[in-house]
This record gives structure tokens, sequence and C-alpha cells, in this order.
């Protein structure tokens, strides 16, 4: 089985104990997460060992159901859940790390890297597979990032009226 690594970063406008706070609620995810369609179980604030379920886009019209479980979290840093349901691939590993950055006017912003590692079966099929999936993966993946900025964003408006 081949071992694939799939990451993205991106610069969230926030710092990052506000970035933290929207991540860190797993009942959240439907409203950033490109992929997600609904969250159908969740236990509100990601705590290590336990699950949540999603109903999910994967590629093109396809949809499937996922389970993730909070394997590692380290505050304001790191966020690490492992997920079943993404058939052909397997062993899939969900990791967010941030790092604060200053913007240009001063501003404190968070620099968030999105990964997704995984393996896939299927030999040849599954390299194809891979060859295919991939590009929708990563376009999925700066997607979210863009929807938690500007669901950020939003949120900061509907606070300083």
């Amino acid at each position: 089985m081949n071992r694939f690594v799939v990451a993205e970063t991106a610069v969230i406008d926030a710092p990052i104990a506000r970035v933290w706070d929207v991540i860190s609620r797993t009942d959240r995810y439907a409203e950033w997460v490109a992929g997600a369609i609904e969250v159908t179980d969740h236990h509100g604030v990601a705590t290590v060992g336990k699950t949540y379920s999603e109903h999910n886009r994967t590629l093109g019209p396809l949809k499937t159901n996922s389970v993730w479980t909070v394997q590692e979290i380290e505050p304001l840093k790191r966020r690490v859940d492992t997920g079943t349901g993404f058939a052909p691939l397997q062993d899939v590993t969900n990791i967010f790390e941030f790092r604060p950055v200053q913007a240009a006017d001063g501003r404190e912003t968070t620099e968030m890297l999105y990964q997704v590692e995984y393996t896939i079966g299927l030999g040849p099929l599954g390299l194809l597979l891979d060859s295919i999936q991939q590009p929708a993966m990563r376009a999925g993946m700066r997607t979210s990032m863009a929807n938690l900025n500007t669901l950020l964003r939003s949120e900061r408006s509907t606070t300083v009226r």
C-alpha cells in the first residue's frame, strides 16, 4: 500500500485563539469544511478519544458517511483526528497546525496547515484513483480554509456592531 500526504497552507485573518475556538468545535464543521454536508453526531468541543460523524461529499457526486476520532490536541498549535468511511482511502489522518503571524498592518493573523495522510490499496488502480482525487482534495482544503476565514470575518463584524 502506498502512503500519501496532501497539505495546503493558508493565512487566516484572525488571531490563533479565535481560529482555535472554531476548529475545536466538532459541531461547526459543516459551516466551513468544504466536504462536510452535515455533522450528524458530535461531542461539541474536540476531546481526545471522542468521535464525531459527518455526511460528506467525496469525489464528484459521490457521498459518504465518516466517523472521526480525536487523537491528539496541543491547544492553539495542533489537532490530529483519524477517520473512516472514505474508501478506497484507508488509515486517514487529518492534521491541523497553527502558528501566529503578523499581518503587514500589525494585526495578529494565523498560518494554518491542513494536512491529510492516507493509504490506498488496489495497486495500480489505487494510484490512478489518487491522481484523480488528490487535486480535488487540495481544492477542498483551500476552500475549507477560505470558508473558515470568511466565517471568522463575518462573526467578527457581527460582534463589532
